[in-house]
């Protein structure tokens, strides 16, 4: 088993999905580098917030998240920033009452919100957390689904 406090090891993607020991944390991983043909940068972090290895998934030089593996689950960081707030708040009505109270209860610092979510289940968390990763990944973040080409019929 892996040390994630033990920075002169660095672990690799599959080391530190078997440190978790739950599907979810390959299952997810595997989504977003495929879904965005992003890469993994695997860091050692002395932060305080939560000092140990972790996996930044980035594209085009920006972060999309940061999970931070712990025993069983896992906890993801996404950044809504000044260019995705608008598009986040039009979507909160839609989100889980978990990720509701995450974001109301989480400090606005240099016009960002830095949200802490604890994932261990695929449910309607997890599928918003995919949501602000959408949010966080597009260009322009208001427009975050793609239009259909119209039909000329």
């Amino acid at each position: 088993m892996i040390d994630l406090q033990d920075r002169t090891v660095c672990p690799t993607l599959e080391e530190i999905g078997a440190y978790v020991g739950n599907p979810l944390f390959q299952n997810f991983c595997s989504g977003i580098l495929s879904d965005y043909q992003c890469k993994e940068k695997i860091e050692y972090s002395s932060c305080s917030w939560e000092r140990g290895w972790n996996v930044k998934f980035r594209k085009s030089g920006k972060t999309l998240c940061t999970v931070y593996p712990q025993e069983s689950f896992f906890t993801v960081l996404v950044v809504v920033g000044t260019k995705e707030k608008e598009a986040v708040s039009a979507i909160l009505p839609d989100c889980s009452a978990s990720l509701r109270e995450i974001y109301a209860q989480t400090k606005e610092g240099n016009g960002q919100k830095w949200l802490m979510i604890d994932l261990e289940d695929p449910d309607r968390l997890y599928d918003d957390v995919l949501r602000l990763i959408r949010i966080r990944s597009a260009k322009d973040p208001h427009r975050t689904t793609k239009k259909k080409p119209e039909t000329p019929f």
